[in-house]
């Protein structure tokens, strides 16, 4: 396990696993989120946010936790492992809530980004309906 790709729904425990795995395996470890979402919540571009990805799957070592389904396929062509962060609905409604307690809103170094809204919500209540099956049949693609 050189190159290790944590995917699954929001409140369903990616960062926390991805710190983990690069601590057990002395990997970076890099969250998607950080990547993605500048210090005041605005998204990084589409082309960018790719090309980053390439830079990170480029080196030998490495764990990066974070969904986004538009981009999965660069992680997913580059590691060699795939932790799938497969949690029922509840307990993933219930992750965002407890890291909300926990933490407050806001960007933390630790690699939790916290901003609930109704966005954020719906996404995670559907995710096991809507992009779950998305998720495992790219993991699931021949490559």
């Amino acid at each position: 396990m050189n190159r290790i790709a944590v995917v699954g729904s929001g409140g369903s425990g990616k960062s926390y696993v991805a710190r983990e795995l690069g601590r057990l395996l002395g990997a970076p470890v890099t969250h998607l989120d950080a990547i993605y979402y500048d210090d005041e919540w605005n998204p990084l571009p589409p082309e960018k946010f790719e090309a980053v990805q390439r830079e990170l799957v480029a080196a030998p070592r490495w764990v990066i936790d974070g969904n986004y389904n538009s981009s999965l396929h660069v992680r997913l062509e580059a590691c060699d492992t795939v932790v799938m962060m497969d949690v029922p609905t509840r307990v993933a409604l219930w992750g965002i809530l407890s890291r909300q307690l926990r933490h407050g809103a806001g960007q933390h170094t630790s690699g939790v980004y916290n901003r609930i809204h109704w966005g954020v919500i719906t996404y995670v209540a559907t995710y096991r309906r809507r992009m779950r099956p998305k998720v495992l049949a790219k993991i699931h693609e021949p490559g």
